[in-house]
């Protein structure tokens, strides 16, 4: 199930494109809750380290996350989750609410990873996190580093527009103002847990199958959120990872595959680079515009 298709023209790739939402879409759970929740538990439990940073000066702000989280889950996905004095269930699934640092009982709770963005003299950097399911890039060589050298590699982010972009909206964000943005990639495996970088298998361009039905299209879900107490940012991402040939079944798959074809057409050399598909563009889109006839 497609759940957000960004690449139908809503949104374009390296854009910062950020839409407001309301409170209540804060959190996306759905049917893969229990799923993605036992495989944060067990990347928690097996690679601690890589999977979870934090400064030692944030547990205020990890403790305002948490209560936030808690708070959101209760009045908006109650039909998903209850509380009693100790910890929270989830249909199967028991998660203590105490004995580990707040942001990573937080994680553990919702689908979403958790970055906590603190102001430095004139940058943000990456002060905590629990980022299970990254998108080919990994947390300890990110940790405590600034939003530009978080982003070094993105095509146009230091040296264009977008950039300058966020770094506004970090400074201007308000309290109780939500906002939203969305990013996909394609993958050739079904993990969510992916911090190397990317490039698509060569036998996808061999020419005996098709293509879309060996491939993963992946949507990040972003919001950002400027916390009241603290004052940092708390950016939260949802992994949505489907498999492209769910395209085939879309109601909408002609206007779908034809959107993605011209946005895999539409992308430069670093772009391709970036997104791994510098050697898969041609049989990608030759696949799609069969599909959108």
């Amino acid at each position: 199930m497609l759940t957000h298709t960004p690449y139908d023209g809503s949104s374009r790739p390296f854009t910062v494109g950020l839409k407001p939402i309301e409170d209540r879409e804060w959190l996306e759970p759905d049917a893969r809750l229990e799923a993605h929740l036992l495989e944060k538990q067990r990347l928690l439990s097996g690679a601690h380290g890589r999977v979870f940073q934090a400064e030692p000066d944030t547990d205020e702000a990890q403790e305002e996350i948490l209560n936030l989280v808690v708070q959101h889950l209760k009045s908006v996905h109650g039909e998903l989750y209850s509380f009693n004095e100790t910890g929270a269930i989830v249909g199967d699934l028991t998660i203590p609410l105490s004995g580990r640092p707040a942001l990573e009982t937080a994680a553990r709770l919702i689908q979403e990873d958790l970055v906590l963005m603190r102001s430095s003299p004139d940058v943000y950097r990456l002060a905590a996190a629990c980022l299970c399911f990254p998108s080919s890039w990994s947390l300890r060589e990110k940790f405590s580093q600034s939003m530009h050298a978080i982003h070094e590699n993105v095509p146009g982010f230091n040296d264009g527009r977008m950039g300058a972009v966020v770094e506004r909206l970090f400074e201007n964000l308000k309290v109780g103002q939500l906002v939203c943005r969305y990013n996909w990639s394609i993958y050739d495996d079904a993990d969510l847990h992916h911090p190397e970088p990317k490039q698509l298998a060569p036998q996808i361009s061999n020419g005996d199958a098709s293509a879309l039905a060996s491939l993963f299209m992946r949507v990040e879900r972003q919001t950002l959120r400027r916390l009241a107490r603290s004052g940092d940012i708390l950016f939260t991402i949802k992994i949505h990872h489907d498999p492209l040939a769910e395209l085939e079944r879309h109601p909408e798959r002609g206007r779908l595959a034809r959107s993605l074809s011209d946005q895999l057409a539409a992308l430069n050399t670093d772009q391709l680079v970036y997104k791994g598909l510098t050697r898969h563009r041609e049989i990608l889109c030759q696949e799609l515009q069969a599909l959108a006839q």
